[in-house]
């Protein structure tokens, strides 16, 4: 993906930005619920990385995945993971989503120049690309790869899943329609991000996710800092859930 000499000089902003800070360090408190020293776990969406190298120091035992299909961003992703040594780390050149294909990538521009790129989102093939929404902003666009989770599984032998984290502007439930198996076989804790707009972009909706994973016995949460406690959800919710099968890993959860 060709970019702007302007882009070049913010991507040295957002390789540094990788490299040398650590955010979400406030969600190690309720991620530790969920991931141990030696779990596995899947960044889907895993962007530059800042739940990666999070991921990677709470599994620092483990093995973490980490599935990014876009190029600006694995390009930060790569170098990053290297710069801080995260031996435990994978980083997976491809999306996730409910078939094997060839898509293409949105890739916001900002008016400044800098690339968007924690909002770059899938097409769907017959819906071609989406009329512009900012103003002043730009969109590139390229092919990315998208397999299953599933294939993957079988493919590489993962033998433990124990925990997902799933952010990818909209596919989230794409993805879980390709990850049926792998959900039923280990039954990991997910943390979703859930944006009706953004599903509803790629022919899903908040409610359908909710359903989906409620069919696959799970039950769904939001946290809550400022008690330090996970409160169970009866409607979908917007932001970050959580799923879980077995609630009673989690230390202290009020029911709604």
């Amino acid at each position: 993906m060709r970019i702007s000499p302007r882009a070049r000089i913010t991507w040295a902003a957002h390789f540094s930005k990788a490299c040398l800070k650590q955010h979400h360090r406030e969600l190690v408190r309720p991620l530790s619920n969920f991931i141990r020293s030696d779990s596995v776990v899947f960044d889907v969406g895993a962007h530059a990385g800042q739940f990666t190298k999070l991921f990677a120091k709470m599994a620092a035992d483990g093995q973490v995945y980490s599935f990014e299909p876009g190029s600006y961003a694995l390009s930060i992703l790569r170098r990053a993971t290297r710069f801080n040594r995260l031996r435990n780390v994978t980083v997976l050149p491809f999306g996730l989503g409910d078939d094997a294909e060839t898509l293409q990538l949105s890739v916001p521009v900002k008016p400044s120049g800098s690339i968007g790129f924690g909002l770059s989102h899938l097409l769907l093939p017959d819906r071609g690309a989406p009329a512009e929404r900012r103003a002043g902003w730009e969109y590139l666009h390229e092919t990315v790869e998208i397999r299953t989770l599933d294939q993957f599984v079988r493919d590489q032998r993962v033998n433990r899943l124990d925990f997902m984290k799933v952010d990818i502007e909209g596919w989230e439930q794409r993805m879980l329609a390709g990850a049926k198996d792998t959900i039923a076989r280990f039954g990991p804790a997910m943390m979703i991000e859930v944006i009706e707009e953004n599903l509803a972009r790629a022919g899903g909706s908040a409610q359908g996710l909710f359903d989906d994973l409620r069919a696959a016995g799970y039950r769904a949460f939001r946290y809550e800092p400022m008690e330090d406690v996970f409160i169970e959800l009866q409607e979908p919710m917007t932001g970050d859930a959580f799923f879980c099968k077995q609630p009673r890993h989690i230390e202290r959860v009020l029911a709604t």
